[in-house]
């Protein structure tokens, strides 16, 4: 389910870029292509670099929180799968 949103959102940011950057003068494909890799941190910066600073400052922020957050979930699931869990 997450890997099906994560697709999703990125999806939309790169439809977003394709459509907005033509608008202030950037490339379309390289800010979509990047939007698709990236998602939602290209998004903030993409943001910044147009101008709208504190919208772009807090996507980029709040993208920032939520790759942490999965980042250290992953590390948590494998530490758990290296050391093992036990209720002794």
């Amino acid at each position: 389910m997450g890997l099906i949103t994560g697709w999703f959102v990125s999806i939309l940011v790169a439809i977003y870029l394709l459509i907005d950057s033509p608008k202030n003068g950037k490339n379309k494909w390289l800010w979509a292509i990047l939007g698709l890799l990236f998602g939602l941190f290209t998004l903030g910066i993409y943001l910044i670099k147009t101008g709208r600073k504190g919208l772009g400052w807090t996507v980029l922020i709040v993208s920032i929180i939520i790759y942490s957050i999965f980042i250290l979930i992953y590390v948590f699931y494998f530490l758990l799968l290296i050391i093992g869990y036990s209720n002794a």
